[in-house]
């Protein structure tokens, strides 16, 4: 037996599914389910960025990751742990397309090379809804030097939180998804190589310790901490923190995630980003039937 290898982001967004990694859980917060004690000794956690989590996973470095949804329809041997993800029903403020003129002038967009499944969804955005294919560019997250070099920018997570909206022409990217699919956007989520799961004792589970850690990170003490811990490093106040976490960011892969989940994988594979759309497959459940 050996412990699961769990590579996770290191993203304020990520904060509240990784509590009880990070801080344990207290008595208190386990009165209807006791974590197990063993919780240390199952798991190895290393943070990282969305697209080498992927990575670690399709090298084998990681046995479990949360990993930009498209990586998924390209990584063989992968089953989704249910209910825990990094979604938007709307407007989700840290993936961002910030563009100097209006999109319809826009001809190449620098992209955030931490990223994937944002990447994706640009892409199909400029496809389906803003007419035409771009021109897109790698580039590291620095709005200056992306803009210097490409008539717009994507930028992700924190450093996207701290853009002055005022001097651009900003595009939220899941509110955008939204106004033209009428459903949420599924960003990432926890996946573990199912190969992996001989080689840790049986009585593990999986699915329920990651669930439990993310229940506890909600919980609105923790929440609290975790804003008092995130101001000074993002550059946000604690209240704009919290509604950032609790308004924004969407921690539950429910029935209509995963039907903007499925819609995505979809989308992709018509604008060639994907072959065929992946099956979804879920630790310990069958996948669920779509709609559409």
């Amino acid at each position: 037996m050996r412990p699961l290898r769990v590579s996770a982001i290191s993203f304020l967004n990520t904060a509240p599914l990784m509590w009880d990694f990070d801080h344990g859980a207290t008595p208190e917060q386990h009165r209807d389910a006791e974590l197990p004690p063993e919780l240390r000794s199952d798991f190895q956690v290393a943070y990282t960025l969305p697209a080498r989590c992927a990575d670690d996973l399709q090298l084998g470095r990681a046995d479990i990751g949360i990993i930009p949804a498209i990586t998924y329809a390209t990584t063989p041997g992968l089953v989704i742990l249910p209910d825990a993800a990094i979604a938007a029903k709307a407007a989700v403020r840290s993936i961002l397309l910030v563009s100097k003129p209006p999109i319809e002038q826009v001809n190449t967009i620098a992209a955030d090379t931490s990223s994937r499944s944002s990447v994706a969804l640009a892409k199909i955005l400029c496809q389906k809804l803003w007419g035409r294919v771009r021109d897109f560019r790698d580039l590291a997250p620095d709005l200056d030097s992306m803009l210097g070099a490409c008539d717009a920018a994507l930028l992700i997570g924190d450093p996207a939180l701290r853009i002055e909206r005022t001097k651009y022409f900003v595009y939220d990217l899941a509110q955008e998804w939204r106004n033209f699919t009428g459903k949420p956007f599924v960003f990432a989520f926890w996946a573990v190589r199912l190969a992996a799961l001989s080689e840790v004792r049986r009585s593990l589970d999986v699915a329920a310790v990651f669930r439990r850690s993310r229940d506890h990170g909600l919980d609105p003490s923790n929440l609290a901490q975790i804003a008092r811990q995130w101001s000074p490093r993002v550059g946000l106040s604690e209240v704009d923190i919290t509604i950032y976490l609790t308004r924004h960011i969407h921690f539950f892969l429910d029935a209509e995630n995963l039907e903007g989940l499925e819609l995505f994988f979809r989308y992709s594979a018509e604008c060639g980003i994907i072959g065929q759309p992946p099956s979804l497959r879920f630790l310990g459940m069958a996948a669920p039937q779509f709609v559409g």
